[in-house]
């Protein structure tokens, strides 16, 4: 068992149960748009994150591609693995473990989109690009530790990324796209300052998090962590089942999310749910559809329920909702489950009074 797999398991991470949810979700479904996690020092975010890459299924790659293209999925790949496609050559195809690509706060804007070498342009007619961290990160999850202290148009370009599923890159009159779909994850310690407004609606969902209170939970956090550095593969082959089996709910859930069914009723409710709340612009609405889904998916269901919308509320509006200042994160909760039982009421009534049948 190498490093990687020998990393603290993600089923043994104690309590912090909505950032796990919001991470396994993202997992499932990566067009949500990301997470951000927010909160104190100390609160298992960092170790969460690189916990979920370990839990992760492999997946299949073609071996010559520098993106690892999926082999089932012609419409996705690079112009480099079609072109091999159309000349009719064979390719290599081996399974590889989930990538964690870890952005650091200082990386400048070539590291991380790549380069095109305008030389070799010159010299040979003929685009040659240098793979930036976008491209490493394609189908697997890009961590960025202290989001907030990073440049702003740097988030910019990876909330760009992670919307289109695609990395662009122009230069002097060139220009190179290549796919790139990743888990986006940002975490950062609000004391240290915050992200613009802009920035974090562009977050599919977010979470506030912070330190257990419960006695028993925080020995039990203590003697976790002391068993797993005292022998890390021990540890982990006590968990191994349990990772192993929300790795197949993660599976099973990614087979039938396209199936999962939003009725009117609930599409009503999410949007009243978002005008009640007074959030801005048509995003969270979007959001907390596609939560809903993927949320049902989770629990192995094909049609989303109340109980579906109330969870996604909780994770995709309190970044989005206007806030007086000094207002806590997190101080909004009751606020939303008391607006989901009233705006429930008004949806139904809204819903019967049009006699809609449509299904998304």
């Amino acid at each position: 068992m190498n490093t990687q797999q020998r990393a603290y398991p993600f089923t043994a991470i104690v309590g912090q149960d909505r950032m796990k949810k919001a991470l396994i979700l993202n997992a499932i479904n990566p067009k949500l748009g990301g997470v951000l996690i927010r909160g104190e020092k100390g609160t298992a975010k960092s170790t969460a994150v690189r916990s979920l890459a370990v839990l992760l299924p492999g997946l299949d790659a073609i071996a010559e591609c520098p993106f690892g293209c999926d082999p089932a999925r012609e419409k996705r790949m690079c112009q480099e693995c079609l072109d091999r496609l159309a000349r009719g050559e064979e390719y290599s195809v081996h399974t590889r473990k989930t990538r964690l690509v870890e952005l650091p706060v200082g990386a400048t804007e070539d590291r991380v989109i790549g380069t095109l070498d305008l030389e070799h342009a010159i010299k040979k007619g003929e685009k040659k690009f240098e793979p930036g961290l976008l491209a490493a990160a394609h189908r697997g999850i890009l961590y960025v530790d202290e989001i907030n202290l990073l440049d702003d148009h740097i988030v910019d370009v990876l909330l760009d990324s992670a919307a289109m599923g695609v990395n662009s890159v122009e230069r002097e009159g060139m220009s190179y796209v290549h796919p790139a779909e990743f888990i986006l994850i940002g975490t950062m310690n609000p004391e240290e300052g915050e992200l613009r407004p802009q920035l974090l609606d562009r977050f599919g969902l977010c979470v506030h998090i912070e330190g257990i209170a419960d006695l028993e939970k925080r020995v039990e956090v203590v003697r976790r962590r002391a068993a797993y550095e005292h022998d890390p593969m021990e540890f982990y082959r006590l968990w191994e089942a349990e990772e192993r089996a929300l790795r197949e709910r993660i599976v099973y859930a990614r087979d039938i999310l396209e199936k999962v069914t939003v009725s009117d009723e609930m599409l009503y409710l999410i949007a009243q749910i978002a005008i009640d709340m007074h959030v801005d612009g048509h995003r969270a609405d979007i959001v907390m559809m596609k939560a809903t889904q993927t949320l049902a998916a989770l629990h192995g269901r094909g049609q989303v329920c109340e109980d579906d919308v109330r969870e996604a509320a909780e994770m995709a509006l309190h970044h989005r909702m206007r806030r007086k200042p000094f207002q806590k994160p997190g101080a909004d909760e009751e606020k939303i489950a008391g607006i989901v039982s009233h705006s429930h009421y008004h949806a139904h009534e809204y819903v019967n009074a049009h006699d809609h049948h449509h299904k998304y």
